[in-house]
């Protein structure tokens, strides 16, 4: 038995079809609209500061060290040894509000919502 041969046409509604289901505009992966990654090209030549790291000695300021580590604060306290500039600059493009007085306390970063929000950072 033979195999039929697929048309190579396609229908009009096919076409008409594909023509309604248009590619958004942006990079959506990265980036919540067209407007933060407009943002996004706007701010990518933003230089970052590095976090000034302060060492204690054990017998400095006892009372202060005792109070982050009661509070759970060491991993605040300790400055990451490295960051991706591109994903910090994607999270602030993101957080930008697109409506005056509206303002979402959460961004988009490679495809997940992050909040930011008091109740997120507590």
């Amino acid at each position: 038995m033979a195999l039929k041969k697929l048309s190579a046409k396609r229908s009009r509604r096919d076409a008409i079809a594909e023509g309604t289901s248009a590619a958004p505009d942006f990079d959506s992966h990265h980036f919540r609209s067209a407007k933060h990654q407009q943002r996004f090209e706007a701010i990518k030549g933003w230089s970052f500061h590095r976090e000034r790291c302060v060492q204690l000695r054990d017998d400095e300021y006892a009372n202060f060290q005792e109070e982050i580590a009661r509070r759970h604060w060491t991993s605040l306290v300790t400055p990451m040894a490295k960051f991706d500039p591109d994903i910090v600059l994607e999270f602030y493009a993101n957080s930008w509000p697109t409506e005056e007085g509206v303002r979402d306390m959460r961004s988009w970063v490679r495809g997940q919502w992050i909040p930011f929000d008091a109740d997120a950072l507590s």
